[in-house]
């Protein structure tokens, strides 16, 4: 890879829109941290800037001045190369350093790192340059989705922004896709950017399947609901039959019954539900128990992949019924950024797809998102398989 004006002007414009994410916030939003699994958005932009200052700026920039040195301890996330860090679930006690002075970092950061990639473009600094870059779009997801249940848990339910759209309805009449089975190739086969967990590209035999190019619509999981899907123990696995039970699950997240009408709470506010919409911020549990209603069942990674090039996609992120493993041959990379996947692989389900989240230019069809099956603040959906 050369680094081109193009690929510059790529890490400038991702640096931009995670600011561009936060700016419909007030101050007070910052530092919000509801539960564990939610990071306050003041932290994904100190964190974002962390990763270029840790990885490339100090180890290669010879001239460079580290902005904090308080910062690695605050903005380090689960590299354990690097030292200490921050408890996760304390990130949200972070009311120092100030929201200014992380903006200061941001800018100070992003400047060192236009000053050190005009005079040096050595292959390895221009790899872990696009690792950064996607590493902070992986970020703007998970900000925007943070936002969400930041604002969803606000008593008020105030809206993010007015024009938010995140419920884009699918107007294609509803098939059935049918594949052979067969041997097919699984895995990224190009030299556009991948993440490790997308490479030894390798063969699969397959079972005949079909696949649908829909996703399941609220009016779906309503009829779901309805038909008391969420008490009928047989329909779930024992581990979410234990989940519903003592977290009192009878909807998907952020939805309220209210006089008779199913209500939602979305970026743009509390709004009256659209049941032709998919279906979003669902848990594997509850995909896997609307699959069983409905006589089908979830599709593995590799049916998706396989089928994937027949239908739209890229709305909600969908659940698979595949484990997060490594493929054939996979290896981690050497240092600090070998933690990157490889050690989350264990007790998580693969998602396959995109979202309403995802920044531009970062899914494709062997992206391998992954979450634990309770987790639902994530845009999850459904799409079925037979």
């Amino acid at each position: 890879m050369v680094l081109t004006d193009s690929l510059l002007d790529f890490f400038l414009k991702t640096r931009k829109h995670t600011e561009d994410i936060c700016s419909p916030l007030e101050i007070e939003d910052y530092v919000v941290q509801p539960i564990v699994d939610v990071s306050p958005p003041k932290w994904h932009l100190g964190h974002t800037t962390w990763f270029f200052e840790e990885f490339i700026l100090k180890p290669h920039a010879t001239d460079y001045t580290v902005f904090d040195e308080d910062f690695s301890f605050v903005f380090n996330s689960y590299y354990e190369t690097v030292g200490k860090r921050v408890v996760r679930s304390d990130r949200g006690n972070l009311s120092r350093p100030s929201v200014e002075k992380v903006y200061a970092y941001r800018k100070y950061v992003t400047q060192a790192m236009k000053r050190l990639f005009s005079t040096h473009q050595e292959q390895e600094l221009l790899d872990i340059l696009e690792i950064g870059i996607h590493h902070e779009k992986q970020h703007q997801e998970l900000l925007l989705t943070d936002i969400k249940f930041i604002l969803g848990n606000n008593p008020l339910l105030p809206p993010y922004a007015n024009n938010f759209e995140e419920h884009a309805i699918e107007t294609h009449e509803q098939e059935w896709i049918s594949v052979d089975e067969g041997i097919y190739e699984i895995g990224h086969d190009s030299q556009d950017f991948c993440y490790d967990n997308e490479l030894g590209r390798h063969k699969v035999y397959l079972h005949p399947f079909q696949l649908s190019n829909k996703l399941i619509t609220n009016q779906e999981y309503i009829e779901f609901i309805d038909a008391e899907g969420y008490q009928r123990f047989d329909l779930w696995h024992a581990e979410g039959w234990d989940w519903i039970s003592n977290k009192n699950i009878e909807a998907p997240l952020y939805w309220y019954k209210i006089e008779g009408r199913w209500y939602h709470y979305s970026l743009s506010g509390l709004q009256e539900l659209n049941g032709n919409t998919p279906v979003t911020h669902i848990s594997y549990f509850e995909a896997f128990a609307f699959a069983q209603w409905k006589n089908c069942r979830l599709p593995t990674e590799f049916e998706w992949e396989t089928a994937q090039r027949y239908f739209p996609w890229g709305k909600r992120w969908e659940w698979t019924e595949s484990a997060y493993l490594p493929y054939p041959n996979y290896e981690k990379a050497e240092g600090a950024l070998g933690e990157y996947n490889g050690k989350f692989m264990v007790n998580q389900k693969v998602l396959r797809g995109g979202s309403v989240a995802t920044p531009e230019k970062h899914t494709r069809a062997t992206y391998r998102n992954f979450f634990q099956t309770n987790l639902r603040w994530q845009f999850t959906g459904i799409r079925l398989a037979k």
